[in-house]
């Protein structure tokens, strides 16, 4: 398997394994956020009905999910991106070398 296939597996895969898993946290992050900024919402967070809590939940899971997000984009960078060509430096001649014999 060549470079080209395995940045295209990899990005495959942290886009299914972290990419949908942080969508889907920042999606709850922002609707537990939400909801706890409304006044008089029925909210129960591990037994708690505290709005403090569903925000501070909200807040944690789209602060996580944002990290998860930026794990698929990074790869697909490095994936993707074309290498640098080669520099090529020229070499200069060592002048203090004896010159050879004339033939």
């Amino acid at each position: 398997m060549d470079k080209k296939t395995g940045g295209i597996v990899a990005f495959v895969a942290t886009i299914l394994c972290c990419g949908l898993p942080g969508c889907f946290s920042l999606c709850m992050g922002l609707m537990f956020t939400l909801v706890g900024a409304v006044p008089g919402s029925n909210i129960d967070i591990a037994g708690s009905s505290d709005p403090k809590q569903a925000i501070g939940l909200g807040i944690g899971l789209m602060c996580v999910s944002i990290i998860f997000i930026v794990v698929p984009i990074v790869t697909g960078f490095f994936a993707f991106r074309k290498s640098p060509a080669a520099v090529t430096v020229a070499v200069e001649p060592d002048i203090h070398e004896p010159l050879p014999p004339a033939s």
